[in-house]
This record gives structure tokens, sequence and C-alpha cells, in this order.
């Protein structure tokens, strides 16, 4: 009776998922395996094209990076964050969200103030005397990296805060107390218990930066095209809706093989991670 109730519970909301999250994906996949030309035609012209697989190789650089510095900033903030006490505690949470509140392309619309050749940065540098030209730091790959990890740093912080808290203090006095050093008891104490957070926060950070439309193009423009902003092309601009497909169906894969690939290190960083 009570497996029956729970069936009955979750229904409804499995339903839902697959009306509007299955169904969808499953339809554009499948729409590349219709063309006249062959079963895997979209695929080979895609892999076929140089310029297409720079894009996918820019954009799977772009999000590996972007990932990486988020954890490692991610990791050492919400660090500092579970240690503080009180009140400030919380102020410093605050400071990390805050960032959430502004909407992505606002937040990328600062980025075009800060980096501009008549921006904030090449101001600084041009009156401490470092140069007597502006930089060109817009419509770069790192311009896009900067802006990304600014972006995503608040998930990753959220999402470690709450696990660092709850490692025992006692673990780490016991550790201290058997000689550990602090770099030994980071190492095989924290870490290890930390690894189940650090494994989401990067699914969310590299799901999301790999997903990216906005940001790369306000900041990348057309030089450094990613997947997001060459699928809405070939959708919105040339109209061709089984090429944006494709490219929808190969980022689904390579997401999926990030992530399994990131739960298998986990498994092996801390097998009760998973």
């Amino acid at each position: 009776m009570k497996r029956l109730a729970g069936w009955g519970l979750s229904t409804p909301a499995t339903l839902l998922v697959v009306i509007f999250l299955v169904l969808p994906v499953a339809a554009t996949i499948i729409a590349t395996f219709l063309e006249p030309k062959g079963l895997f035609a979209p695929y080979q012209a895609f892999f076929a094209s140089g310029f297409r697989r720079s894009v996918l190789w820019r954009t799977l650089e772009i999000s590996l990076v972007t990932t990486f510095v988020s954890v490692l900033i991610g990791f050492l903030t919400a660090y500092v964050v579970s240690r503080t006490p009180g009140r400030l505690k919380s102020l410093l949470i605050i400071a990390a969200v805050f960032p959430l509140l502004t909407g992505v392309v606002v937040r990328s619309f600062a980025w075009l103030i800060i980096l501009g050749k008549n921006g904030i940065l090449n101001n600084f540098l041009i009156s401490i005397g470092v140069t007597d030209e502006p930089f060109s730091m817009l419509y770069t790959q790192w311009s896009v990296i900067i802006a990304m990890v600014y972006l995503f740093v608040p998930l990753m912080i959220l999402t470690l805060v709450g696990v660092l808290e709850n490692i025992p203090d006692d673990l780490i006095q016991a550790s201290a107390s058997l000689g550990a050093t602090p770099a030994a008891t980071f190492r095989q104490v924290i870490f290890p218990l930390a690894v189940p957070g650090i494994i989401v926060g990067a699914v969310l950070v590299f799901t999301g930066s790999f997903t990216s439309y906005a940001t790369p193009q306000l900041l990348g423009g057309e030089s450094q095209m990613v997947m997001g902003t060459l699928m809405y092309q070939r959708a919105m601009v040339a109209f061709d809706w089984v090429g944006a497909s494709t490219i929808a169906a190969i980022m689904v894969v390579v997401t999926v093989v990030v992530v399994l690939l990131m739960t298998r290190v986990a498994r092996r960083l801390n097998p009760m991670a998973t």
C-alpha cells in the first residue's frame, strides 16, 4: 500500500519531467537521424568541418578552464566561510549570493565596461603608468572565461559551504592530535569528505558554461564563437533546424560524457561519494 501511495505521489512530477524535458530532447535528437542523405549525415557534416570542430573544442576548453578555476576559488572561499563564526558567516554568504540577484546579461555588460579599451581596467593601468595604450581585452577567450568564472563561482560557493560545514571539527582535531600536518589533514580528511560537493558544483558549472549563450556572445563575439552561439546562428539566422538539432545533440552527449567522467573521478577519490 505504501509503495502504491509513493508511485501515486511521484507520477504527476514524473509526467511533467517526461513531457517538458525528456520528450523535447528526444524529439530533437531523433530529428537528426531522419535526413534523406543518410542516418549519420548531419554528424558527418558537422565533424567534417574544421570550423565547427574548432568551435566544439573552444567550447569544451572554455568550460573546463571555467570549471577548474571556479572549483579552486569556490572551494577556498567556501572553506573560509564555513569556518567563520556567527553573524559574519551570514554576511559572507549574502555577499556570495548577491551577484545571483542580477541577470546574466547585466553582469556580462558590466564586464564590457571593465574590460573595454576605454574601460575601468585599461584606464587604471594607464593611470599608474603600466601602459600608454589600452590593451585589447574584449573578444578574446580569456575575457569569456573571466566573465564565466564570475558568473558561476557563487554557485560553487553555495554548493560547498553546506558540505564543508558538515565536516565535524572532531575529525580535524583528531587528525592534528595524531601528528598530521595541516596539508596532510586537508589531503586525507577534508578533501575526500568534500568530494561530493565538489562534483555537484563542478557539474553545475560545466553544464552552465558549456551551454552558455549570452556571455560568450557579448564578450567573445564572432571571433570566439561557442556551441551555444553557433546553434543560435544555425537556427535563427540560417534556419537550418537539422544543423541546430545536431549541435544540440552533440552538446547533450558531451555533457553526459563529462558528467560520467567526473563521477568516476569522484568514486576514485572517495568511494563513498557516489
